[in-house]
This record gives structure tokens, C-alpha cells and sequence, in this order.
């Protein structure tokens, strides 16, 4: 930190990763529960000769300089305070011929960081030390583990635990996505052992959370699961009903991922391609940012956490909470490729079905979503844990009608034998900044109005247009926030969440 940059934070409010102390009259007895809460958190400076005053700061100067750095050091660089042995980087200023002494404490590699007992383990919140909780001591103490339990035997577990049905579904997705893997030709028990699933008789905690029996995983963790919530509105307080969709149990990691995925692509703008070999592809950046965020939070969940993975989806935003938090400060992760995974076994897994990145947190891919939506990607670390949060945007309550003419959907409107039909149902608005509505969407909204258990197919044939463009727009209503589903595929109705203003020359 220079002398320029220390003014600069002078002139503002204590940070995160700053505070000031007197210091007149030798160590603060309070600059232990900093350092402890920095060292715990994503590390910070402590500056010695400043007094705050309301929210201003003060130039005081230290008394001997020389001294104050020696005593602090010396507590810091040996066993007899800390549990933990800790290296600050040290800066001297003088400032209106005082001096200024600065200490950068770095986030420790091993935590919880304390002072005399456990209990003296301190957090950093905002511009405060709090105490840790013990919740919060207990994922510090499971943080020690990192990287390391997922490729650990899990107790009382036999190769009978495996999933055979998934263990298929998962050599087989790999041998058409990732062909030229090595992998692939082996025969299962190479296979299994040579990506740590197995450890001779026994699954691996990794290889049991990927494509266990959802029995033998409850054993291990209790109540296992991913949770998924679909809420009509802003908040709970906001929503009319708790929530319109909960997702059902599964049986392992990899069935969780598919279906959590086969829901959020509802929510997203998810264009109908085809590769050369006529086959449906999932490409856009919208989708490449979600699924980066839900593999990442498999990834690197701390399962043995009471805490448990969830998904919400809100009508403004989509939510990944991940128990246990990031594994060095935000700005490191997005600046660097740190490949640190808390559960090696499963970011190997995800890896070498091509799901993952093969280097960092895959921060570059969800920020795609930014520049595709021109809304933000939030991210918050904790000590217990980790939120990834994409904006949906702001909806607003009136309609703008456009024909389809050259968007996504607009590639295949009518029908040969009345290609006109959209541009003569819709008209283009006057009201600057409102949602857009195409006609065929229009007509599906019309539809669901006068019959709420509506299938796609029948939609289809009302529409003119084929069934997954049907559920292209289905879904692009759904993320204006106009419809919702309740209830399952089969069975569920439609509801209208909010009103829409018709063409009156329709």
C-alpha cells in the first residue's frame, strides 16, 4: 500500500479489509480480534497511529515506532499467542512528521486463526470483527479437509452402492462428448478406480455423491440433497404461494444435474440449434454462464455442512447458495486461474464429461451472462458459505406487441400456406422501455387464459409453430415473469401472473 493509497482510505469510513488503531501508548489489547478476523477472512491492513473520530480519521503518530513493530511481530511470528504462525508484511509512513506504521495480514492458509483459546475466533463482517460462531468454527475446521474427503473411502460401503444405471448414463455421455478420452476404452473396474470413484471394496465420498445409491449416500449424508425452488416473485414475502415448483428427490449428483438443468433452461434464452448431425445442441451464453454456476456449486459444496445446496429461482433473479465458502478472496479468483476444487473426485468428474472448466471457477463463463442480458452476476463468500446470484432484470407491466421478423423464433412464423399471420396480428408500441411480446406469444398467453392445463402440443396446433418453439416462448414468458407453472409437467396448470394490454386493432 502506498502513501497515496493509505490517504485515500484515510479519507473514507473503515473497510472490509481495513481499520485503524491509536496506538499512543503501545498494542491496542482489541488489534488481537482483528488480526484474527482478517487472517480468517480475505485478510486486511491494520494501521497504527490514526484515531477515528466519528467518520473522520485523525493523523496521531505512534510513540516509539521501532519498538511497536518489534512487539507486534514478535507475538505474531511465534506459537505462544496464535495457534497459527502468522508473516505480516510491514509499511512505515510519515505523515505531518508523524509516524504511521501499516501491517497487511493475510488470509491464512490454515483456519479457524485464534488467540489464547478456540473460542477467541474472530470474523471480519463488514467494517467490524465479530466473533465466530460455532457453525462458523466447525466449517473452518472442515475447510482443513479441503481437497481431500472427496478421494477418502467412505465408511460401511461396498461396490454394491453404485448406481449402475448412472455409472451408464455417465460412460455414455462421456464417450459422446469427450470421444478421444482414455477413459473411455477401459474396461468398469479400471475405470472406476482410475477415476477414484472406487478405492478397492469401497466407494470414495466423491465417487458416492456422483453416482451412489441415493440410500447408501443418506448413510453417509444425512439428508441428502440438492433443493430447488421456482418462486412467483421477488421474494417470499412478495409470492402469492410459497413457490410453484419444488424439485423432487434424486438419486445421486449426476441425476441431480441434469434435472436442476432440464429447469433453469426454462428460465433462460435457450435458441433452437442443430449440429451437422442434425442433433439438438445446448449453445448460448445464457445457458453456458447457468450451467457453469450449478456445476460449480456441485463442485465445490461442502456436503458433510448442515447447510444444504440450493437453487432458487426467483421472478428478477436465479440464486446458487453453496455451503462452504471460495477458497481465496473473490478478486484473487477472478484475476487468476486457481484451480483449488474442495472435491477433487467430483471436479475430475464434471471435467472429463466436458461440464467443467479445466482451470479456475469458471468466473470468465458466468460473466458471459452479463453481456448476453445487460444484467449483473452478483457474488458473495462467506465463512459457511458461497452465492452466486444472476439478474433477471426488472419486468415491467406493460406490453410492447412486435412481429417476429428477426428474432430467434421469427426463423419459422406461419405457415406456408398464411405466412403473414403474425405481422398482421401484431403491431409495434409507442411506450419507450416496455417488455416485448411477439404475436405468437401473444396467441399462447390467449390460449393459456381460456385453458390452463394447455399442452404444448396443443398449443402447437392453435400456434402453427412446431412444439419447441412452443416451449422456446413458453420459457421467455415465463422469465418476463407473465405465466407460471404449478404443479408437475403432467398434471400442472398454467397460471397468468400478471395482466397484458391487447391489440386493439387485432
Amino acid at each position: 500500500m502506498t502513501k497515496e493509497a493509505l490517504l485515500q482510505r484515510l479519507s473514507d469510513i473503515e473497510w472490509d479489509d481495513f481499520e485503524v488503531k491509536e496506538a499512543s501508548h503501545g498494542l491496542p489489547k482489541n488489534v488481537w480480534e482483528t488480526v484474527s478476523a482478517f487472517a480468517n477472512s480475505a485478510g486486511g491492513w491494520i494501521v497504527f497511529g490514526v484515531e477515528q473520530r466519528g467518520k473522520k480519521f485523525e493523523i496521531a503518530g505512534v510513540g516509539n515506532a521501532e519498538k511497536l513493530e518489534q512487539d507486534f511481530v514478535t507475538v505474531l511470528r511465534n506459537r505462544n499467542k496464535f495457534n497459527v504462525l502468522i508473516s505480516p508484511k510491514c509499511k512505515k509512513y510519515t505523515i505531518n512528521e508523524c509516524t504511521v506504521l501499516a501491517f497487511y495480514i493475510g488470509a491464512s492458509e490454515q483456519k479457524p486463526v485464534y488467540y489464547n483459546s478456540l473460542n477467541n475466533t474472530f470474523i471480519r463482517k463488514a467494517s467490524g470483527d465479530q466473533r465466530a460462531t460455532e457453525s462458523e468454527i466447525n466449517a473452518m475446521l472442515r475447510d482443513q479437509l479441503f481437497g481431500h474427503m472427496s478421494a477418502r473411502p467412505a465408511e460401511k460401503t461396498t461396490l454394491n452402492d453404485l448406481n449402475k444405471t448412472t455409472l451408464y448414463r455417465y460412460r455414455d455421455y462421456m464417450s459422446r462428448f469427450n470421444p478421444g478420452l482414455s477413459y473411455n476404452a477401459m474396461l468398469e473396474e479400471e475405470f472406476l478406480e482410475r477415476l477414484q470413484i472406487t478405492d478397492g471394496n469401497r466407494l470414495t465420498y466423491g465417487g458416492l455423491l456422483f453416482m451412489g445409491k441415493n440410500l447408501a449416500i443418506n448413510k453417509s449424508f444425512p439428508d441428502f440433497r440438492i433443493d430447488l425452488l421456482e418462486i412467483p416473485g421477488k421474494s417470499y414475502a412478495e409470492a402469492a404461494i410459497r413457490y410453484t415448483f419444488r424439485l423432487e428427490e434424486q438419486e445421486n449428483l449426476w441425476e441431480y444435474y441434469f434435472a436442476i438443468i432440464d429447469r433453469l433452461k426454462r428460465h433462460i434464452d435457450m435458441p433452437f440449434k442443430m449440429n451437422e448431425l442434425g442433433i439438438a445442441i445446448e449453445d448460448s451464453p445464457q445457458f453456458d454462464a447457468i450451467r457453469e454456476a450449478l456445476v460449480n456449486m456441485l463442485m465445490h459444496s461442502d456436503y458433510f455442512s448442515v447447510i444444504k445446496p440450493r437453487v432458487r429461482v426467483f421472478s428478477d433473479r436465479i440464486e446458487f447458495e453453496n455451503p462452504g465458502a471460495f477458497p481465496r478472496p473473490l478478486d484473487e479468483l477472478m484475476k487468476k486461474d486457481v484451480s483449488i476444487p474442495r472435491n477433487p473426485v467430483l471436479a475430475k468428474l464434471f471435467r472429463c464429461a466436458k461440464l467443467a472448466e479445466n482451470a479456475g471457477y469458471g468466473f470468465d463463463k458466468m460473466l458471459k451472462w452479463e453481456k448476453s442480458t445487460h444484467a449483473k452476476v452478483v457474488f458473495e463468500n462467506n465463512i459457511d458459505v458461497s452465492l452466486v446470484t444472476f439478474s433477471l432484470g426488472e419486468i415491467t407491466a406493460e406490453v410492447e406487441y412486435i412481429s417476429e421478423e428477426g428474432t430467434e423464433e421469427g426463423t419459422e412464423k406461419g405457415t406456408e400456406e398464411n405466412p403473414e399471420k403474425d405481422t398482421e396480428r401484431s403491431t409495434k408500441g409507442t411506450e419507450k422501455g416496455t417488455e416485448k411480446i411477439t404475436g405468437n406469444q401473444q396467441l399462447i398467453m390467449d390460449s393459456i387464459a381460456k385453458n390452463p392445463y394447455i399442452t404444448s402440443e396443443e398449443l402447437s396446433d392453435i400456434v402453427k409453430i412446431r412444439a419447441d418453439k412452443i416451449r422456446i416462448n413458453i420459457s421467455k414468458l415465463k422469465t418476463k415473469g407473465f405465466i407460471q407453472r404449478i404443479g408437475p409437467d403432467k398434471g400442472g396448470q398454467w397460471i397468468i401472473l400478471k395482466q397484458y394490454k391487447k391489440d386493439t386493432e387485432d
